[in-house]
């Protein structure tokens, strides 16, 4: 049997952490509690690189048993975008028998209060982080990130949004006293007292609907938030990345066992090929809270349809990167060519309009017209990725059919400055590898506007001429207002053009990256600083992490009785 956590032991240990955490979220500096460097990994019980490779390879071809009530079935079927079978099958839920078994143990989970909740949560979090390496594997083989990214990203940048999320929802939750003591003055007579107790009240199951591309990265937030408000979570993998969510699953059981919560507070939807459960899922009158991370039209059904429970989502948008000027040409190019690159274009963050005046920019090297700018751009991307196995450790592979589709497609939109090509990968070579395609298209012709203005996820980007930046300007508004964007960014010498494209983003709700020539990219935010989303365009309509993310996940519930005059709550 498992060690025993005791509360003691459990705010000793976390609630340290818990308190930088909340200092991060009302700096907004940098911190992080989890290590980037894989190097740093392998001490203090954590596995090391050797260590986490290992336990991935025997987790290939075995069952994963999580002792999930209402087992019916043993379902699988994932494929490395790297071309391996991973061979893990899951339980598959009876819904009517887990759903009930996991509403069981919310009173206990309750009472328990903020601090506990969350010192538990980071517990989970520690032991998720200690098994960084084994995550990072699971996480490039489900999602196709090359293996450094899947380390970062999918986890200490994971751990650290989740954590994020729980500081938030404690902050959240304890705004409101536990106990107050109400005295109202009534002149001559005796004066009206009464005692009362507030407790932060859960909404009910939560439903984590996970993606494709970053299932850590993207299924940390919604689970975390849920769980330190005290609600259940039901994680529904995406059919092709079930096993870091399975993972995250296992760890949590196991935790809030040996805290001594019931275990079925946290519990897993894996299904069967084409099954499609989360549409049932969703509309259960038990899911009182959604978070989905994927593609816009099942984002609006699920707002338009899960009608019974508070929703976040994550959709997508068309993110937009104007260039008026720049004094630092070289950088901006550099910059550029990376954020087009990374991940092969796969993140809902990746720039895909770069919007150029017809008539050339203002830089460091002299002016330079639209076709100079698309062409040193192009020479950049090729520059960077060059080298196969530099371009096999920034791209990764191509998540799925689709994508490679719209790439091959993209070519015959309009003029090619990047035509993409395909890279070996000699370590697997199973995996689909192609470098990024640029398209000029004329942002003043109507047939042009159909590609542009629609999104294309992956590795395709397209710069788009326009007469003027007033011009460019005003497609930004249009494009953020109409489509919705995670991401904006603008390179600008000229204070008012800075002002003007500011005041567009700070009007739609888009969150703007000016002039980035260095090591920080329009497509990457840091954990408790930069706000990932607004929540305020049609890209998403919540953001990772601020306060309206968590707030209402609870219901603050208040118990009052008279009292006696001159005592306390």
């Amino acid at each position: 049997m498992a060690a025993q956590l005791t509360p003691d032991e459990l705010i000793a240990k976390h609630r340290p952490t818990l308190d930088q955490a909340l200092e991060a979220i009302r700096t907004r500096a940098y911190w992080s509690p989890h290590p980037e460097h894989p190097k740093a990994y392998g001490e203090h019980g954590s596995l090391d690189a050797a260590a986490g490779k290992a336990a991935f390879d025997a987790l290939l071809g075995t069952r994963l048993d999580l002792g999930q009530p209402g087992t019916d079935d043993w379902v699988g079927g994932e494929v490395s975008p790297y071309g391996i079978e991973l061979g893990v099958t899951y339980p598959h839920a009876d819904i009517d028998v887990l759903l009930p078994a996991m509403k069981a143990g919310q009173r206990a989970w309750r009472d328990a209060g903020a601090e506990m909740r969350a010192v538990v949560c980071v517990e989970i979090l520690k032991r998720i982080g200690d098994r960084t390496h084994e995550f990072a594997h699971a996480v490039m083989h489900t999602s196709g990130q090359a293996f450094m990214m899947a380390f970062q990203a999918g986890g200490p940048h994971a751990q650290d949004r989740g954590l994020e999320a729980v500081a938030y929802a404690y902050a959240e939750q304890v705004r409101t006293p536990e106990t107050a003591e109400w005295t109202k003055p009534q002149g001559k007579r005796d004066p009206l007292a009464l005692a009362k107790r507030f407790t932060p009240v859960p909404r009910g199951i939560g439903l984590v609907i996970g993606c494709n591309t970053f299932p850590t990265w993207n299924g940390f937030p919604g689970l975390f938030a849920s769980l330190a408000t005290g609600n259940a979570v039901l994680v529904k993998p995406h059919p092709r990345a079930v096993l870091p969510l399975a993972l995250t699953v296992k760890i949590a059981r196991d935790v809030l066992a040996e805290a001594g919560f019931d275990a079925n507070l946290v519990a897993l939807a894996a299904e069967r090929p084409g099954e499609g459960i989360a549409k049932t899922l969703a509309t259960r009158p038990e899911i009182r809270i959604i978070d989905y991370t994927g593609s816009t039209s099942f984002g609006d059904w699920l707002e338009a349809n899960a009608r019974q429970a508070q929703v976040y989502t994550e959709k997508a948008g068309v993110n937009t990167v104007i260039v008026e000027s720049t004094d630092n040409y070289k950088g901006m190019l550099s910059n550029l060519a990376f954020s087009l690159s990374l991940y092969s274009g796969q993140m809902c963050t990746t720039p895909q309009n770069l919007v150029v005046p017809r008539d050339g920019i203002r830089t460091d090297e002299g002016p330079k017209t639209f076709d100079e700018v698309t062409a040193d751009l192009a020479r950049a991307v090729d520059g960077l990725l060059g080298d196969d196995a530099r371009a096999n450790a920034l791209l990764g592979a191509i998540v799925n059919p689709d994508v490679k589709a719209r790439l091959e497609a993209a070519a015959g939109l309009g003029e090619v400055a990047l035509a993409s090509r395909e890279i070996s990968n000699p370590e697997f070579p199973g995996a689909v590898v192609r470098t990024p395609v640029i398209v000029k298209l004329d942002g003043a012709k109507p047939d042009d506007e159909a590609a542009y203005m629609s999104e294309c996820f992956g590795p395709v980007s397209f710069a788009v001429a326009v007469d003027s930046v007033t011009d460019a300007v005003e497609l930004l508004r249009r494009t953020v207002r109409e489509k919705g964007a995670m991401t904006v960014g603008a390179y600008t010498t000229d204070p008012e053009v800075e002002q003007l494209v500011e005041e567009v983003c700070l009007e739609e709700s888009a969150q703007l990256s000016l002039n980035l020539t260095g090591g920080v990219y329009v497509n990457q935010t840091a954990a408790f600083s930069d706000f990932h989303g607004s929540g305020g365009n049609p890209a998403a309509n919540a953001a990772l992490t601020d306060g309206a993310f968590v707030a209402s996940r609870f219901r603050v519930v208040e118990v009052r009785k008279e009292a006696p005059l001159g005592t306390t709550a």
